[in-house]
């Protein structure tokens, strides 16, 4: 490993499926983590000495406490994607995603911060075009609440400055995150397989990019010691996948196969269209919705190799490694 002075690190969102890891990474790699967090965490949760200050993204006083001696920030807490928000929720994503980022530039643009590294989502770009790739130079087109909070975070911290005056940001878009500690879609699509409850709606050849929870923490730490300010990078296992084979990976590792069972997509749609009817008149939330299924037939597919050229970022799991990991993980759940 590559000899780097040891940095003070500030993390937000440290507890969750990449803020773990990260805070793991940065240790490992001899920094010193101070970690804000709204809940009670205790300094063992993460395996090594950190320092933990409680608090939130509302609060402009602990912000500034916890970026004090701080040379990097990595800014995780963020609320996640949910399918079919309320309106409630929308505002929700706004405080967080774009307020709650808005307030830890300004807490540090006050100090001499050296970089700012915003985590993001290959969801800003909005589902690819048959037979292209998205890439860093493309036009975001973010569809839906939380890739749009997220594209406007983007914007404030491309545009960070530390008190020297200093351009401090750099975006790394992750891809669909995944291992022992995922949650959202793939860990409902894992269950799913895991109780013979998965079969295809589709060809199931649309393209799907992931990056497992380790690599997506290993890409934070290059890009904290080696990005420039003012950059952005998508981060992913470096190749594009089809559902297909996403699902026989999860399967292989949880020991089980996917069903080839195939429905076809118009009376599918037709049966959701009609169920969703039924439910709204019942007053009650239907068991799926048109949305859900388009995200499940959605086609994403990024181009992964800037931050391999100009970081030296090399994913060290493949599919096969990476559900293992996960599925070892997934086992010791109750609820999985």
């Amino acid at each position: 490993m590559e000899e780097i002075a040891k940095r003070k690190c500030l993390v937000t969102g440290a507890t969750g499926v990449v803020g773990a890891p990260l805070v793991r990474e940065l240790l490992d790699r001899g920094h010193d983590v101070r970690v804000l967090a709204r809940g009670p965490v205790t300094t063992g949760h993460f395996g090594g000495p950190v320092d933990v200050v409680a608090g939130d993204l509302n609060d402009l006083e602990v912000l500034r406490h916890s970026i004090a001696g701080v040379d990097w920030i990595f800014h995780l807490a963020a609320k996640l994607h949910i399918n079919d928000p309320s309106e409630a929720a929308r505002e929700e994503y706004l405080a967080v995603n774009v307020e709650g980022t808005g307030n830890l530039v300004t807490a540090a643009a006050a100090f001499p911060v050296r970089k700012f590294i915003f985590f993001s989502t290959i969801n800003v770009y909005g589902p690819s075009v048959a037979g292209s790739f998205w890439n860093e130079t493309s036009e975001l087109a973010p569809a839906g609440i939380y890739a749009k909070t997220k594209a406007e975070g983007e914007r404030i911290v491309l545009a960070a400055a530390n008190s020297e005056g200093e351009p401090i940001g750099t975006v790394l878009r992750l891809a669909a995150v995944y291992g022992s500690r995922m949650k959202g879609n793939y860990l409902r699509l894992a269950r799913a397989i895991s109780r013979g409850r998965f079969f295809f709606i589709g060809s199931g050849l649309n393209r799907r990019t992931l990056v497992h929870q380790s690599d997506a923490a290993t890409a934070a730490a290059l890009a904290a010691e080696r990005a420039a300010g003012g950059s952005a990078y998508n981060v992913s296992d470096g190749t594009v996948h089809t559902l297909r084979q996403v699902t026989d990976a999860i399967a292989a590792a949880l020991g089980t196969k996917v069903s080839r069972l195939r429905l076809p997509l118009a009376p599918v749609r037709l049966g959701i269209t009609a169920a969703e009817a039924l439910a709204r008149g019942l007053g009650i939330d239907p068991p799926v919705s048109r949305r859900l299924l388009d995200k499940f037939l959605e086609d994403i597919a990024v181009d992964g190799s800037k931050i391999q050229k100009e970081l030296g970022f090399r994913p060290q799991f493949d599919l096969v490694r990476g559900w293992g990991e996960a599925a070892a993980g997934l086992r010791n759940k109750e609820d999985f």
